[in-house]
């Protein structure tokens, strides 16, 4: 069977401009009364749309194809041959990432002028020759964390999972790391991968002033960082960064009677719920992502 190529995109800051003001023309008076110039989000829905058009015009003709939005990946079904190809911003990698298992994601960078493009590593004009080439690549293995729960519930992420309360009030919890225990009162922790850690990961770590060696994108390893530890007569702050791989997980007992919460790369709404005493426990994941 030939290849399918999956487009991935999500909607613009134009686009959200129309969806709020129903025309171009009450968007520009909007805008144009706070200083602003729809132009500027113009081009840049532009910009993205001629990217998918030359991704489009990319694909050998005898290929299949299928375009997703970000907010219908819950509902797609990936298939085994699919090649996923993301066009955007960084983020659209790790929002599709979790819904693959072992697929090449080869991510298209719309406007690197405006994007790191760490995860999407391509510019539209490579595309044809990307695709000819399939048998030449060497993908990147990218570890990615999964988190399960004592009652059976899973999660997988690319760049960091969040472990504390949904609101800004303190996340309370017991955390195990290896021979380690200590009760918590803090603003929540994170746990990141290598590829996680040219992110939040990178500015947390820049905060604590650690010295903590983060991991490599393919490396088997994970690294933890407490935010903002509050040390009280019953809660420690000690444990407050480290190393996390299949030898030693990260253990988090949960003592919030309501409002705690677990998810992955920013994305909230796939949340688990870490009610009063679920326990979950966070290490590098057997599945990886395949990044071209």
């Amino acid at each position: 069977m030939e290849p399918r190529v999956v487009l991935i995109t999500r909607p613009t800051e134009y686009d959200g401009l129309l969806a709020r003001h129903g025309t171009h023309g009450q968007a520009a008076w909007y805008l144009k009364g706070r200083g602003q110039d729809i132009g500027f989000y113009l081009d840049r829905h532009r910009d993205q749309a001629d990217a998918v058009d030359a991704v489009l015009r990319a694909i050998p003709a005898t290929w299949r194809q299928a375009r997703v939005a970000r907010a219908d990946l819950d509902r797609f079904l990936f298939e085994p041959e699919d090649i996923i190809v993301p066009i955007g911003q960084d983020g659209l990698v790790p929002n599709v990432a979790k819904y693959l298992d072992g697929q090449p994601v080869l991510g298209v960078n719309p406007d690197p002028g405006r994007y790191e493009g760490v995860l999407v590593r391509h510019p539209r004009e490579a595309v044809a020759d990307l695709l000819r080439s399939m048998s030449r690549w060497s993908p990147q293995h990218r570890t990615m964390i999964e988190a399960t729960t004592d009652n059976g519930q899973r999660l997988l992420a690319l760049n960091e999972i969040f472990v504390g309360h949904r609101s800004h009030q303190s996340a309370r919890y017991v955390l195990r790391w290896g021979q380690e225990v200590e009760r918590h009162s803090s603003s929540g922790l994170i746990v990141a991968s290598g590829t996680g850690a040219t992110g939040w990961a990178k500015s947390v770590h820049f905060c604590h002033q650690s010295a903590l060696r983060l991991p490599e994108p393919e490396e088997a390893a994970l690294v933890f960082f407490v935010r903002e530890p509050w040390e009280s007569v019953t809660t420690g702050a000690d444990l407050r960064e480290g190393q996390v791989d299949a030898s030693a997980p990260l253990i988090v007992t949960s003592e919030m009677n309501a409002g705690g919460t677990l998810f992955g790369d920013g994305i909230e709404d796939d949340a688990i719920e870490l009610d009063w005493a679920l326990t979950a426990t966070i290490a590098p994941s057997e599945r990886r992502l395949v990044l071209v």
